[in-house]
């Protein structure tokens, strides 16, 4: 079912994107995120970006994600007994990821989702999956980055979907979005909680939350939420050989998606 799907569970959890790098809120708010209005259709969804998308049942991304959410699920045994006896807990992960969960909790809107995206950003070193397994594209369950304290762009988005979800956020309003970077030609993962209708981006590369209309030099490719994978119709990357790079995610034989380590 996945941990979407164990909402007594969730409540006494806890979760980890590799970050390049950041510096004061004030110039990370100035970063270059191409803007998508010329793909946006006239019936906009309420999905973010305004943009539909469809279900992707099989395929290199759909087992990727089965596989995180098995690995998630058994994380939350351990984030709900050590939360309720934090003294006898062994996992210093698990108290750490709980305590960003803490303060997110004593705090309301915008800044909630703020405390969010810092706190994660702060406690996890960004390095490459190539630099930390010797092999490219592994995502990796909260609990296994806060181990570790490093990951890439997924382990963040990973991390704070989750860590929104326990914080409180409605399933509906919490997504992990698969960016294509136009102008480094890679893909990026953040993650994306929605507030007062208006969908924010949590990115490891900048401190400041994005609202979705704002985003420039990214295309959106894919969405997982509770739901599952979906992939969205009108955005994706043109078919040269990394948009067929992505488009073979849909086949149950494909390369691996290759997110940025940053």
């Amino acid at each position: 079912m996945g941990i979407f799907g164990h909402p007594r569970a969730l409540h006494a959890v806890v979760l980890a994107c590799g970050m390049a790098w950041f510096g004061p809120a004030a110039d990370l708010a100035a970063g270059t995120l191409d803007s998508i209005e010329s793909v946006r259709p006239i019936a906009k969804s309420a999905e973010p970006f305004g943009l539909f998308t469809s279900p992707l049942a099989e395929g290199g991304l759909h087992e990727k994600w089965l596989g995180v959410e098995r690995e998630i699920d058994a994380e939350l045994l351990v984030l709900a007994l050590c939360e309720e006896d934090r003294g006898s807990c062994a996992s210093p992960a698990a108290l750490r990821f709980l305590a960003i969960i803490d303060n997110a909790k004593a705090r309301d809107g915008r800044a909630r989702l703020g405390e969010i995206n810092r706190a994660i950003n702060l406690a996890i070193r960004p390095v490459s999956d190539l630099a930390q397994y010797g092999a490219i594209d592994v995502w990796s369950s909260p609990l296994k980055t806060f181990a570790k304290g490093a990951g890439d762009c997924e382990d963040y988005a990973i991390a704070k979907l989750v860590a929104l979800r326990l914080a409180g956020i409605p399933p509906e309003d919490v997504k992990l979005l698969i960016l294509h970077d136009t102008l480094r030609g890679q893909d990026h993962a953040v993650a994306a909680t929605r507030l007062d209708g208006r969908w924010l981006t949590l990115d490891n590369r900048r401190m400041a939350m994005v609202e979705d209309a704002q985003v420039r030099n990214y295309r959106p490719t894919f969405l997982i939420d509770h739901d599952g994978v979906k992939r969205y119709q009108d955005a994706l990357p043109a078919p040269d050989a990394r948009g067929l790079e992505l488009l073979n995610l849909a086949s149950t034989s494909t390369p691996p998606l290759q997110t940025t380590s940053e």
